[in-house]
């Protein structure tokens, strides 16, 4: 199969020998979207940046759309559409204004043009404010402008860079809804980036986690949650314990494994939660470690994060070279 975008073993160092990429692979396929995920400092805009010929690796290779991204930068630029983190759209020009000079920067000239620009300003919602100074809009529209503007050429492969970073939950909804919709383009290969765990669950049809500029596990939301068995059980001790104690009181609780323990919290995976949380609770109150709260779930992406980096996600931003 010829995909869409295809890395393989990117490493990227930075000054102070920061190490964003060790060795990351990743292939998208067209009429796919990838979602990376991984906390802040995981190596995700690294490999955007690399991928987009913002930056080059220190080693490894990389093909978008069939193009080198070393050999052929400016073959790749044409065929890639790319939302950053940051808005690119004139904040004094309209909404219209920017879609057109987006358009020509690419080419675009005549009624074909206009009627692209009609057509993603309707797709998005956006033709009633078509004329509006883009300083104007609300963080919602900026973003659907923005990736509207990623769309004006019909890209090959288009790059989402944390969408819905900063958006109120309304504003982040409408725009899942809007990338959604771009899924159905068989045509279209999307890489999104995101540290929303409910993000990558919603809108990626296979997820590539990231950690410490490494893919460490790979596969559909569903099929990484399944691969965790049973329950998932979450408790928070009153005081940090001492870890061999507890580890050896939940030791003895039968059809629990996976006990990870991060100061005063404990998680494990048990066969069957809800029967085996009495049985936990005993064995550790007569181990003297008191216990403040117990919750039992269904296998989520943090428990699939927690398995594979060994700590929570929300516990993983480790403020480093992105």
């Amino acid at each position: 199969m010829a995909y869409a975008v295809e890395a393989d073993k990117l490493i990227k160092t930075y000054p102070g020998d920061v190490t964003a990429l060790d060795g990351l692979s990743i292939t998208v396929r067209p009429g796919e979207i990838l979602g990376l995920l991984g906390p802040n400092g995981a190596g995700k805009s690294s490999t955007i940046k690399i991928l987009t010929t913002l930056a080059r690796p220190d080693s490894g290779t990389a093909t978008v759309a069939g193009h080198s991204v070393l050999r052929h930068p400016d073959r790749v630029r044409r065929v890639i559409g790319v939302v950053s983190q940051n808005s690119g759209a004139d904040p004094a020009a309209g909404g219209r204004d920017n879609l057109t000079l987006q358009g020509r920067l690419y080419g675009m000239r005549g009624a074909g043009l206009t009627r692209r620009v009609d057509e993603l300003l309707d797709r998005f919602d956006l033709a009633e404010a078509a004329g509006r100074a883009v300083r104007t809009y609300s963080g919602g529209m900026r973003r659907r402008l923005d990736v509207a503007l990623g769309l004006v050429h019909r890209p090959a492969v288009l790059f989402l860079d944390e969408p819905t970073t900063g958006l109120d939950p309304e504003a982040r909804a409408a725009l899942w809804a809007e990338i959604g919709r771009l899924a159905g383009d068989d045509s279209l290969a999307i890489l999104l980036t995101t540290h929303y765990l409910d993000e990558a669950d919603r809108l990626a049809g296979r997820l590539a986690i990231v950690d410490h500029g490494r893919i460490v596990a790979e596969g559909t939301p569903d099929a990484l949650k399944a691969e965790l068995r049973g329950d998932a059980v979450h408790l928070e001790m009153s005081s940090v314990p001492d870890e061999e104690l507890v580890r050896s009181a939940i030791g003895a609780v039968p059809g629990v494994r996976e006990v990870v323990l991060d100061g005063a919290r404990l998680s494990a995976r048990a066969d069957d939660g809800p029967a085996a949380v009495p049985i936990i609770l005993a064995a550790l109150d007569r181990a003297g470690v008191p216990v403040a709260s117990v919750t039992v779930a269904r296998p989520s992406l943090d428990d699939v994060y927690l398995r594979y980096a060994g700590r929570r996600f929300a516990q993983a931003d480790t403020g480093g070279a992105q």
